[in-house]
């Protein structure tokens, strides 16, 4: 094989690392044949039944990576930028999209994949992201949520006892903290913001914070508790509040006998065992759509979503290799 921008996927990932979002999408395009970019900011190539994508967001800012032995340390070089890495390394294959997306990460809510879902017209979807040997193939639904207490504010000495909204933000993320969760099931408080000084009331509080879950009904249900929770909580100090929905991902399974054997094939083919798992990725656009999706992971590594990331810089070629035998097993490539 002979793809174009070279086929090792190491080249790709060195020159990825520590660039931020627009200039990864340029690097792509620019070693893409045939690419193409929306106004989001997706690139892609190909045309056919598949979609592989993989996306070119990270959750921390860019930094310069540092390489020590047969590592590559720094934010993002396994989250996603390996992926990335990995599949602009495979060559054009008939039948197949190769999409770079935007917005998988924080509160992108999937905008990317979803938009190419919706123009495209997939029959089947595939992301390119996790570690080996990996393969996610049950959608992790999200419900991500923006809540705000306002009140007055006032001096700390001359209006004492008048509501605070930091006050009720925190006895109402302790109390969500106390809510019953189901087994695969989970609830996570990533920011809290309010008051302008040590000796002034507060005027405002929020926090951002969300659930998830594999189960749509168990999504709803902490959804709702959420709601009343912090409504009461507002009610009880006298103050008002702003619940706000920030994005919500798909919880469910559409992953077929034909994928998931594909999956077995592929990693057997590089001496792997594959491991099932829920997770969130873009393919959960294609489960949103009931069209057969699952995330295939092609690097090993730890750190994810911290300044620590690593990875292992040979794992690349193997994950490619897998890939590249999954889809063969699929009919493609």
């Amino acid at each position: 094989m002979n793809p174009e921008g070279g086929s090792d996927p190491l080249e790709h990932l060195l020159a990825l690392a520590g660039l931020a979002e627009e200039a990864r999408a340029d690097f792509v395009q620019s070693r893409l044949m045939g690419a193409r970019r929306d106004s989001l900011g997706n690139v892609w190539a190909g045309e056919g039944r598949l979609l592989l994508m993989a996306h070119l967001d990270t959750v921390l800012p860019p930094a310069p990576p540092e390489r020590l032995g047969g590592r590559l340390y720094g934010p993002g070089v396994g989250d996603n930028t390996s992926g990335v890495a990995v599949l602009l390394s495979l060559p054009p294959m008939p039948g197949v999209v190769r999409a770079f997306t935007v917005g998988e990460e924080g509160l992108g809510n999937l905008r990317g994949a979803r938009a190419l879902v919706e123009a495209l017209r997939p029959e089947v979807v595939v992301a390119v992201d996790g570690y080996l040997p990996m393969v996610v193939d049950r959608a992790l639904g999200s419900v991500r949520l923006r809540v705000a207490f306002l009140g007055p504010g006032g001096h700390a000495w001359g209006d004492r006892g008048r509501p605070n909204p930091v006050l009720a933000l925190a006895e109402g993320v302790a109390q969500a903290y106390r809510l019953p969760l189901s087994p695969e099931a989970s609830l996570n408080v990533g920011r809290l913001e309010g008051g302008e000084a040590v000796n002034a009331i507060p005027r405002r509080a929020e926090a951002l914070l969300e659930v998830r879950s594999t189960d749509p009904q168990e999504l709803a249900r902490l959804e709702a508790a959420l709601g009343d929770l912090f409504r009461e909580k507002a009610e009880a100090h006298r103050l008002g509040v702003e619940l706000e929905v920030l994005g919500r991902r798909p919880a469910g399974r559409t992953a077929t006998d034909e994928l998931l054997e594909a999956a077995h094939r592929g990693l057997r083919a590089v001496g792997e065992r594959p491991l099932f798992v829920p997770g969130s990725t873009d393919a959960s656009a294609g489960v949103e759509r009931g069209l057969p999706a699952l995330a295939f992971g092609v690097y090993r590594g730890e750190g994810a979503h911290t300044p620590g990331e690593w990875v292992e810089l040979e794992s690349l070629r193997r994950g490619r290799a897998a890939l590249l035998a999954f889809l063969q097993a699929l009919g493609v490539g």
